[in-house]
């Protein structure tokens, strides 16, 4: 469960933040997850309840908002997202397909007090 290393790393770069700020505690992070990005939301959502136990994140909210796939066609210019996992261009129906967001994952918010 590599949500785990990854919610340690979120909760080290909250306390960098927060010092850097003068923040005393940090009440919500907001993150974007790409449906690609091999990240699940459920598992880092149930690695962060426990990780933030007395930590500067302990009674922090962490929202996450899941990004679609996001592709440009090379065939006729498509540019826009996937619903599902077919990569295959809506437009089109071409499979050369350049994925251009939807692989990563990002800290978007960090509300601190």
């Amino acid at each position: 469960m590599h949500e785990l290393s990854i919610v340690q790393s979120l909760v080290a770069l909250c306390e960098k933040n927060a010092a850097a700020n003068g923040a005393k505690e940090v009440v919500r992070l907001e993150v974007r997850i790409g449906r690609l990005s091999g990240v699940e939301p459920h598992y880092l959502e149930s690695a962060f309840e426990v990780y933030k136990t007395g930590t500067i994140c302990e009674n922090a909210e962490l929202a996450i908002a899941v990004q679609n796939v996001a592709v440009e066609c090379k065939s006729c210019g498509f540019s826009g997202e996937l619903s599902e996992n077919d990569f295959t261009c809506p437009a089109c129906g071409s499979q050369e397909l350049e994925v251009t967001g939807g692989e990563d994952m990002h800290l978007m918010r960090l509300e601190m007090r």
